[in-house]
Order: structure tokens, then C-alpha cells, then sequence
């Protein structure tokens, strides 16, 4: 099983039968609060009607297209509208199956770019310590996650890394943006000048770090990146699998920070996480640089047997039709106060060392125990599903992003149970 304690599991195993808006059902008749929209994906939360009843059609309509040199009119259709709510200047879209694809696609594209343009000397990657950016080896090379890359040997060469911007010592317990840390974007220029510009293709981050824990930008800092890339003529990718489609409060994290990157990755929410679906969004200046020479010839080798599938294609509008129909992105934004204060409240519980939100994402850090880092978090996570609640753990930190549905009921459930459960750990 991935990303699990697989002998734990397997000596009491945790399954999941059936789900319905903003509750799971278990094997043993339980119903589970969804304190984490699955795994940062299910933004409307579970078996929505639309969606359902999209994908059924398509399966019987047209299930399958081949991608290579042949098209379907959802593929078209999904791409438009994802342009529609997507950063001005974000205009042309190649279709993955997943956020790991994603990302090896924009990097592909972005070192494709540079050489079309001429520039084949800018090979080198540059990532950020604590980033994830998928599993797939040029994810892993420009992630920054220990557990993540210290198995598979040296990994894609010509790649650099940025600190994070995380620092408990001057931000803990800030809400919304901590204060502290725009500097750090100024590390990029130190790493500029070791290598030079002319070596480096692109820079990836991700506008708010989710898998590793939630570390959040301070303000100005993604600004900075972008003035330092642009001085450069380095390509800014954003990888915005877990911040885009909602999760924020806006359309994407590129919106919510006021910053266009010229490479926005995306998967996860585009279709609910219901089928397998990722996006890349280029600007028509990356576009149009491949489409030059004979006509019959294939611009950019790249691709998969599934991009833009019809059925996922039918679930990414259904996906974007109810968010659009309910309001959720707005909705997002709106339960965002109510949702910080409640996280703001355990602020004190025994081995708290920090609590962090944005939108509708929240982290709570705890001390971890000595010589034993993880088990305590896990534990919370154990205690959790057995009160009926869904937590997701990262190291010792507790991550929480529910469905954009839910009420302020459910809000102060996940926080009352998570009160409890804190006190009871050892």
C-alpha cells in the first residue's frame, strides 16, 4: 500500500465501503467525518450528483479515445474551461493523469522551451527544501522531502533547492500569513549567481507546502520569486495540485497571492478526486514556441495513454460545474475566519508547538517524542478514525483540508474531537 504502515494496517485494517458528501462509511458501519477531502482532493466533497451521473453518460456514450493524433470534444471543452477561471496569461493546457505526472510534465516542457529557445545551456532545476512535487524522479529530484528521496540514489542531476520558509522560533502560531521570512525568496539570487542564470530552466514551488505540513508563505515572498525569475528569464512553475480548485478560497493560489507563474501544474480537485486527471497550464508564449517548422511533425514528445480520457474529462466539468453552480470557491473564502478560529483554539492543548491556516487548510504541530518522531501524530491519527473523524499526519504534524462543504457544525466537531484526542496523548 502506498505512503502506509503497511504490517500496522494489515494486523487491524482501516476500510472504507462507501462515502456521501462530507462523511465516509466504514467496513463495520461507521460513519467518518472527512476532515481532509480524501487526500486534499475531494473539494465538494463525496458523490455529487452531477459528477456521478457525468461519468455514468460518458462510460456509455464514449469510453475511451486514443490521445496520440486524435481528439474528443470534452477534452477541448474541460480545457476551456479550466482557462476560463484560470490566471490571465495561463492559456493552453496539456492533460496528465495525476499531480506526480503533472510535474514531470512541466519540467519536461520547461527544459523543452528553453531549448527551442535556444537556450539549451539552462538544464539545471531548482526546487525547495520540504517541497513535494510527486513521486516520479523529476519530482522527487526537485522535491525536497528526506523520507521522499534518500532511497533512490542520485536522481536527476543539475538540480539546487531553496530553504523553505518555515520557522516556528518567529512564526509560530501565526494566522493566515506568518510575518517573518520574505528574505528567503532572496536565496534564489545566491543560487542564481553560484550557477549563473544561463544554466537554470525553471524554479518550482509550491505556493502554500501541503504534504510536507503546511508551511505558508510570508507575504511578498512568492512576489519576490516571481521578480527574481522574470529578472533571469527563469521560468517560475507553480505546483498547485493541493492549492488549486478552491482549497485557498479562490480559483488558485496564483490568484489568492496576486503572482502568475508561466507553468501552473494542477490535479487532485480538477475532477473532484474522482477519476485520475492532472493539467499543466502554459502561457502562449511557451505554446507558440513549439509550434514552428513542417506541420505534419509532432511539436513535443510527450504524453499518455490516458490524457484528457473522455471520462475524466466528462468528471473535471461536472467537477467545475457544481463548484461554479454552489459557489464553493466563494464559500471557501467565507468559512476561512470561522475555520481559523476554531483551529486557533486548541492553541495550548498539551505538546502543541504550533497551529497554521489559510483558506481552508490547517496544520497543528506537535512536539515530537524523543527518539520516536512520527509515532505521536500517528497516534492522533489512530485515536482519530476511531472517533470517527479523518485526520492526515506528516511527520508530527496533524493536516487538516475539508470538503469546501462543510458546515460550521462540522467545523467545531473535527475541533472538538481533535481537542480530546490531544489531551489523551502521551
Amino acid at each position: 500500500m502506498p505512503f502506509t504502515a503497511n504490517r500496522q494496517f494489515k494486523k487491524a485494517p482501516r476500510m472504507f465501503v462507501a462515502a456521501k458528501d462530507m462523511h465516509y462509511t466504514t467496513s463495520d458501519g461507521r460513519q467518518v467525518l472527512d476532515g481532509t477531502a480524501g487526500l486534499w482532493c475531494v473539494n465538494a466533497g463525496h458523490a455529487r450528483p452531477k459528477i456521478v451521473e457525468a461519468i455514468a453518460n460518458q462510460a456509455a456514450e464514449l469510453d475511451y479515445a486514443p490521445a496520440f493524433q486524435m481528439g474528443h470534444p470534452k477534452a477541448f471543452e474541460l480545457a476551456n474551461r479550466i482557462i476560463d477561471i484560470a490566471p490571465k496569461g495561463l492559456d493552453h493546457v496539456l492533460f496528465t493523469n495525476s499531480g506526480s505526472e503533472s510535474v514531470e510534465t512541466a519540467l519536461k516542457v520547461a527544459l523543452a522551451y528553453q531549448k527551442v529557445k535556444g537556450q539549451g545551456s539552462r538544464t539545471r532545476l531548482i526546487g525547495r527544501e520540504r517541497g513535494y512535487h510527486g513521486v516520479n524522479f523529476g519530482g522527487i529530484s526537485v522535491g525536497g522531502i528526506v523520507t521522499n528521496r534518500k532511497m533512490f540514489g542520485t536522481l536527476l542531476t543539475g538540480v539546487d533547492h531553496m530553504p523553505h520558509t518555515h520557522n516556528i522560533a518567529k512564526n509560530a502560531f501565526s494566522k493566515g500569513l506568518p510575518p517573518h521570512g520574505v528574505d528567503l525568496a532572496d536565496e534564489l539570487e545566491r543560487i542564481v549567481t553560484l550557477h549563473d542564470a544561463s544554466t537554470i530552466a525553471a524554479v518550482i514551488v509550491e505556493p502554500v507546502a501541503g504534504s510536507t505540513g503546511v508551511l505558508i508563505p510570508p507575504p511578498g515572498y512568492l512576489k519576490r520569486l516571481r521578480e527574481i525569475t522574470k529578472k533571469h528569464g527563469i521560468l517560475l512553475i507553480f505546483d498547485e495540485v493541493i492549492t488549486g480548485y478552491g482549497r485557498l478560497g479562490t480559483a488558485f493560489g496564483a490568484d489568492y497571492f496576486d503572482v502568475v507563474p508561466d507553468i501552473m501544474v494542477t490535479a487532485k480537485g480538477l475532477t473532484n478526486g474522482v477519476i485520475p486527471m492532472g493539467a499543466v497550464l502554459v502561457s502562449a508564449e511557451i505554446h507558440d514556441a513549439f509550434m514552428d517548422g513542417p506541420e505534419h511533425v509532432i511539436e513535443f514528445f510527450h504524453g499518455y495513454t490516458y490524457s484528457g480520457n473522455p471520462v475524466a474529462s466528462a468528471a473535471g466539468l461536472a467537477a467545475l460545474a457544481t463548484y461554479k453552480e454552489e459557489g464553493l470557491f466563494e464559500r471557501g473564502a467565507a468559512l476561512a475566519p470561522k475555520w481559523e478560529e476554531a483551529l486557533h483554539s486548541l492553541k495550548g492543548l498539551p505538546h502543541v508547538i504550533d497551529i497554521r491556516n489559510i483558506g481552508m487548510v490547517g496544520a497543528i504541530e506537535l512536539q515530537p517524542i524523543d527518539g520516536q518522531p512520527t509515532k505521536r501524530a500517528f497516534s492522533a491519527f489512530l485515536k482519530a478514525f476511531e472517533q470517527g473523524l479523518l485526520i492526515r499526519t506528516t511527520g508530527d504534524i496533524i493536516a487538516l483540508s475539508p470538503p469546501l462543504i462543510i458546515s460550521e457544525s462540522q467545523i467545531d466537531e473535527i475541533v472538538t474531537k481533535l481537542g480530546g484526542i490531544l489531551k489523551t496523548l502521551e
